[in-house]
């Protein structure tokens, strides 16, 4: 028992340096473009690092539960698109209500990931293959329901207001980072107040000790994706209302964004672990380090490789991590005996 818990305060110190990790990179780059830059410590560039880490930052939420499953999901960033595309039929090619375009928007994102999870948890087939099967479904769905042409919101101008809209009109902070903040604290309570959010942990620390222990796996599993795919949906709801139209060739992409900032906040790919407040963080370095590059007219094929260095640092800090855990407790187990 004695052993057990020294393990478990191991793990709560390792995952919360971790967090510490990510967050003290963000506060450096920010006082390094501060440096470099004039332009960067500006009210409308700062709402310019929020508004990048909305959309990225809300398919995260969604990939942090699956994450921490052990699963993975590919198709958000395309489930985000065809959730666009529904969303720009109901609203402008059928003339419906905004509110009823947002609704099947949202629908239509958790109705894919409700396909996932039924692929995953009930034909078994490996997460990797169910969404990247799922991504290119999504995408051809997309360019077929809006005949390869963008939907325009032009004569709604107040669907626009849902996202670039503001209800703090003196610090001009757009609606659609304050709707981020809200559902991140949403998806927080639910990870950790919820007996949702505990099966998710279980699944993903041992399921076959779950399943031994009465949990219905493959149902909870399948609320797992259908969380992400409705965040998804949401997503699209959201990229749509600040684009101002539905573009069907976009999505591609995002979802490994939405993956690094998850891997970037702590969250670790072998399940398990993870906390919102940790991809809110890895979904602001991804910004601020993308709008940094960009002010100091850094190429944006370099700006991708940065990326993709940080996000190869960060599994690797997971990796040690997960080895200094494994041998302290091999040495307090030996030390017990």
């Amino acid at each position: 028992m004695q052993n057990r818990g020294f393990s478990r305060s191991l793990k709560i110190r390792s995952d919360a340096l971790q967090r510490v990790l990510a967050f003290g990179s963000l506060v450096i780059m920010i006082i390094f473009f501060s440096f470099a830059s004039e332009n960067f410590l500006t009210i409308p560039n700062i709402n310019g690092i929020l508004l990048a880490a909305t959309v990225n930052g809300v398919l995260a939420l969604g990939a942090t539960f699956v994450i921490i499953t052990g699963g993975i999901d590919l198709s958000v960033g395309t489930m985000m698109t065809v959730s666009a595309v529904a969303t720009g039929i109901i609203i402008t090619n059928w003339e419906l209500p905004i509110w009823l375009g947002i609704i099947v928007g949202i629908v239509t994102g958790t109705s894919g990931g409700a396909f996932n999870g039924v692929l995953i948890a009930r034909l078994k087939i490996p997460p990797f293959i169910a969404t990247l099967g799922t991504l290119y479904i999504a995408k051809g769905l997309a360019l077929v329901a809006s005949g390869l042409k963008p939907i325009y919101f032009n004569d709604t101008p107040r669907f626009n207001e849902i996202a670039m809209g503001t209800i703090v009109p003196v610090l001009e902070i757009p609606n659609i980072v304050l709707i981020f903040f809200f559902v991140a604290y949403l998806a927080h309570l639910l990870l950790t107040k919820t007996t949702f959010g505990r099966y998710t942990f279980a699944l993903g620390s041992n399921e076959e000790a779950a399943r031994l222990s009465g949990v219905n796996v493959n149902m909870w599993k399948i609320w797992v994706y259908v969380f992400a795919g409705a965040t998804a949906g949401l997503a699209g709801v959201l990229i749509s209302a600040r684009l101002n139209s539905a573009q069907p060739s976009l999505g591609m992409g995002y979802e490994l964004e939405a993956i690094a900032a998850v891997v970037i906040g702590g969250t670790s790919l072998r399940g398990g672990e993870g906390k919102i407040i940790g991809t809110v963080i890895g979904a602001l370095v991804i910004s601020t380090l993308t709008n940094g590059l960009r002010v100091l007219s850094v190429p944006q094929e370099w700006q991708t490789v940065v990326t993709g260095a940080i996000v190869i640092l960060a599994v690797y800090l997971d990796i040690v991590r997960r080895r200094r855990e494994a041998v302290a407790s091999a040495r307090q187990t030996t030390g017990d005996k």
